[in-house]
């Protein structure tokens, strides 16, 4: 019985030894910055799929729920909105559009992933804040590339850039 106790005892103290943190890997840099880059949470990956299939089933309330009122929004025609109103209005005008073309809006996502600055020590630098994803779509005659920050729930920074699909 002695010798469970004074095993159980050990056990205990080593467990609550102090351990080092575990480092995180990062690679990469930020022009300007002494940041690097490190991968992102699933979290984030599930909220850009359920923003995601708002967007591609025009659920605009749901997206509503998930856009900053105080936000950037870089469109890849040149447009910036800056609330969800003014994205969703941007997001429906473009789909009208597409009606009256007779142009389908097929989207595959090709990819999608989550990664995170370092932290940094200088208040301007923003980009620490939340997460960052990085996503691919194919449509009929275009390909996007789209970088989406989410703080806290919310998207307040996207970018979309758009070039020609080479068939």
């Amino acid at each position: 019985m002695k010798k469970i106790i004074l095993f159980s005892l050990f056990g205990l103290l080593v467990s609550c030894a102090d351990t080092k943190p575990c480092d995180v890997p990062t690679n990469g840099f930020i022009t300007g910055t002494e940041q690097t880059v490190m991968m992102g949470s699933e979290s984030t990956i599930d909220l850009f799929n359920k923003f995601n299939k708002a967007w591609l089933n025009r659920d605009y309330e749901t997206m509503k729920v998930h856009i900053s009122d105080n936000g950037i929004f870089r469109h890849a025609d040149g447009s910036i909105t800056n609330n969800a109103e003014e994205f969703i209005a941007h997001s429906e005008n473009n789909y009208q559009e597409s009606l009256a073309s007779d142009e389908e809006e097929v989207w595959i996502t090709n990819f999608a992933f989550s990664v995170k600055p370092s932290a940094s020590d200088d208040p301007e630098i923003t980009n620490t804040q939340g997460e960052w994803v990085c996503a691919r779509f194919t449509g009929l005659n275009a390909v996007y590339d789209e970088w989406y920050q989410f703080v806290d729930g919310k998207l307040v920074d996207w970018t979309s850039s758009k070039r020609e699909l080479i068939k």
